[in-house]
């Protein structure tokens, strides 16, 4: 099975609905189709650094 990989931008908006409107990540989840693990990453690393969060790489 091949790696999905996501852009900043959908990350960034995959968190919002947890972040500002309080829905829960097993909700979020199913409707972007990613795995609960990964969305609660994305929470967790958001809220680190909400001034430059998921910052690129570099590869």
């Amino acid at each position: 099975m091949k790696r999905r990989k996501f852009s900043r931008e959908f990350k960034i908006e995959a968190v919002k609905p947890v972040r500002e409107r309080g829905v829960s990540v097993a909700q979020a989840r199913r409707d972007l189709d990613v795995h609960e693990n990964v969305l609660r990453k994305w929470v967790k690393e958001f809220g680190s650094d909400r001034c430059r969060p998921f910052p690129a790489t570099g590869r």
